[in-house]
């Protein structure tokens, strides 16, 4: 997401921290495992796949059926936890 337009054509961008996912359940890292990615877990798929589909406007529904060894429950739990994680405390 773009930020704030600054002078001189810069924007303003937000550094959002990595999100610690060894506290997800739904979740994996395997060393070796499509490099180190962090993966649905019994999958190869990266959870970044996630991000970047719905970035690019696609559904919950239309990730589930391009990645079908994804489950739906994963996929809240891989939601509700960056959410979690994003809260201010």
């Amino acid at each position: 997401m773009p930020g704030k337009p600054l002078p001189g054509g810069f924007q303003q961008v937000t550094i959002m921290p990595m999100l610690d996912w060894t506290q997800c359940r739904a979740v994996e890292r395997v060393p070796g495992k499509v490099s180190g990615a962090w993966l649905f877990k019994g999958t190869r798929v990266p959870v970044r796949a996630l991000f970047e589909t719905l970035e690019d406007g696609a559904s919950v529904n239309e990730f589930l059926k391009w990645f079908p060894g994804v489950t739906r429950e994963q996929v809240a739990a891989v939601l509700e936890h960056a959410e979690h994680s994003l809260v201010e405390t």
